[in-house]
């Protein structure tokens, strides 16, 4: 078993071709992190303010329910962990999964990707939402992926 975890979720593709260009660079092992209800397109409208998305993202305290199993983080020393930026934080799909899987002694990279938001609103968010990890700085990965892992570590 890899010591690195690359985690991620992925609405449309995007980040799961990021995480799987970390995953190589880093000899890291893969998990995606998936609802156990999938998005459609129309709940991923954030145009539209009763989409799936809008709602969460609107509800601080909501967390959509994870389709199982959850990782075993045991053999884990490192984990990157990828999503798109959703109103400039992390999607709540993503807090699940922080709320769900014990990090104590983890160190915990954050990468993200996003038409245009930063990155700093969600690695303050993850940091209060799961406290127990060891946070080092994230990045916004759009391209070249790989090589800001390496270099990550």
């Amino acid at each position: 078993m890899s010591s690195i975890l690359v985690a991620y979720f992925s609405a449309s593709g995007v980040t799961a071709r990021a995480a799987k260009e970390i995953a190589e660079a880093v000899k890291g092992d893969l998990y995606e992190i998936a609802p156990k209800e999938p998005y459609t397109a129309a709940d991923l409208n954030w145009n539209n303010k009763e989409s799936r998305s809008s709602r969460e993202m609107r509800d601080p305290a909501a967390r959509p329910a994870l389709r199982a199993p959850l990782p075993d983080l045991a053999g884990y020393d490192t984990v990157f962990l990828g999503f798109p930026v959703w109103w400039y934080v992390e999607p709540r799909i993503v807090d699940s999964f922080l709320e769900s899987t014990d990090f104590a002694g983890k160190t915990v990279i954050p990468f993200a990707t996003s038409g245009g938001s930063g990155i700093a609103g969600a690695e303050k968010s993850l940091k209060e939402h799961c406290p127990a990890a060891r946070w080092k700085k994230g990045g916004l990965v759009n391209i070249g992926a790989g090589a800001w892992a390496k270099s990550a570590l």
